[in-house]
Parts: C-alpha cells; structure tokens; sequence
C-alpha cells in the first residue's frame, strides 16, 4: 500500500504501480479553470483521479481501465477515499468509451503506457504484444478532440523524445499546446519526461519551463517538494 496525506493507494494486484509519472501529472495538470468534470484515460491504481479529487471540485470524475486486475484496484481505491462518491471507473478500452459518447469533459488526463527502445525480453511475440497493447497516441488525440469541452484542457506526460511528435498530432486536431513542463530526475541528467498540457485556443505565448526533481539521491529539489507537498507524507 502507498499512503498519501488524504488518501491510500494499495496496489498489489496490478502491474500499473504508483509511479513518479503518475503523482507528477496528479499534481502539474492545470487546474485554474475549476473542471466540473474529469476524464483519466488509463487509470491504473486510480492515482491520477485521487489526487484530481484531492486538488478540485469537480463533481464528476471518471477513470477509465481496460485491464481488468487494474479496474478492480481502482474501483477499491476509489470507495476506501473521502471523495468516493464524485469517482466512478469503466472498465472498458479507449476505443469502446469514445464510440457513443455521453459526456464532455473540462479536464482529460493521461499517463500513457510507453516503451523505450530498450524494453526488449527473449521474447519477440510478447513483446510484440505488449507494444501493440500500448495506447496509440493518435487514439488518444482522436478521444480529446472528440470528449473534451470547449474550454477545457487536456494534459498528459510523455517521454520527452515524444514532445514535438505529439504536438504536431495534436494541432491536426486543433489541439494547441498552452504549457509545457521538462522533467529531469537531477540537474546534470538528459530531460526525461514532458508534461503537456492542451486546449482548443491557440496561445500566441506557451508557458514553458523545466523541472528537476532530485538534487542526489533521495534529496529532493524545492520545487518538486512545493508540486507535491499536499500528498507526500514526507513533504
């Protein structure tokens, strides 16, 4: 189980751990627009629409999980918190939400599944399988264009060498970049993670800017202290 300062995550029957990807999208995606409604595609544990809970109002907060040991994790993390009753989780894929769809929403998120180059095991078919398994992110340009309302935001967190390719899909869209955050695990590392977020506006100026998030070891820099201080126990 992984205890936060409002709410607990247990984790043990899926793969989908709480990640350093998942609390820093939790704490980053944009807010300031007051979502009445949220939408988190691939939710794994939940993590990403607990803290949404935690840092919102909104009234309506759906996740969404194909795997079906995740879906359940999600579902029990959801009634074991204080928000339980704005939470809902479909167990379904992308694809087969976005067919009839029923709701816009303010605020969409997601930590897609991504494998760098190196992810290889012996064996080819299974990796083949979990490739093919990762969500398309033309899928989910396609899912925001179609779900998200007409000033909303959608943000999600790539590996950064996907940025710019995710951009230029996005604006086939009419989706346009409004904030970018770079993420490096120490001052001296190669930029790891982009943090994007998107809206239907095009803004003349992007809000652009970097963030590191350890100084060594286990010593962590202010600024991802002061992002996450209202969930690390620690913090």
């Amino acid at each position: 189980m992984f205890s936060f300062k409002q709410f607990s995550v247990q984790q043990d029957k899926t793969a989908m751990k709480v990640g350093t990807d998942g609390v820093l999208l939790g704490a980053w995606a944009p807010i300031d627009h007051n979502p009445f409604s949220i939408l988190d595609i691939g939710a794994g544990t939940g993590i990403i629409a607990l803290m949404l809970a935690q840092r919102t109002h909104a009234e309506q907060i759906d996740a969404l999980e194909i795997d079906e040991e995740a879906y359940e994790q999600a579902v029990e993390n959801f009634e074991n918190s204080p928000w339980g009753d704005r939470l809902f989780c479909y167990h379904a894929g992308l694809d087969e939400f976005i067919e009839e769809p029923e709701d816009e929403y303010d605020l969409i998120v997601s930590n897609p599944p991504f494998y760098s180059e190196d992810y290889k095991t012996e064996n080819e078919q299974r990796d083949l399988a979990r490739f093919q398994d990762a969500m398309p992110f033309e899928e989910l340009v396609e899912a925001a264009d179609l779900l998200l309302s007409e000033d909303g935001i959608f943000a999600l967190i790539l590996p950064y060498k996907e940025e710019q390719n995710f951009i230029a899909l996005a604006k086939e869209s009419e989706l346009y970049p409004i904030k970018i955050t770079r993420v490096k695990g120490t001052p001296t590392s190669h930029i790891k993670r982009s943090l994007l977020a998107f809206s239907r506006n095009e803004k003349a100026a992007i809000e652009i800017d970097e963030l590191v998030i350890e100084i060594e070891r286990h010593h962590y820099t202010p600024e991802y202290r002061e992002l996450t201080k209202d969930f690390y126990l620690k913090f």
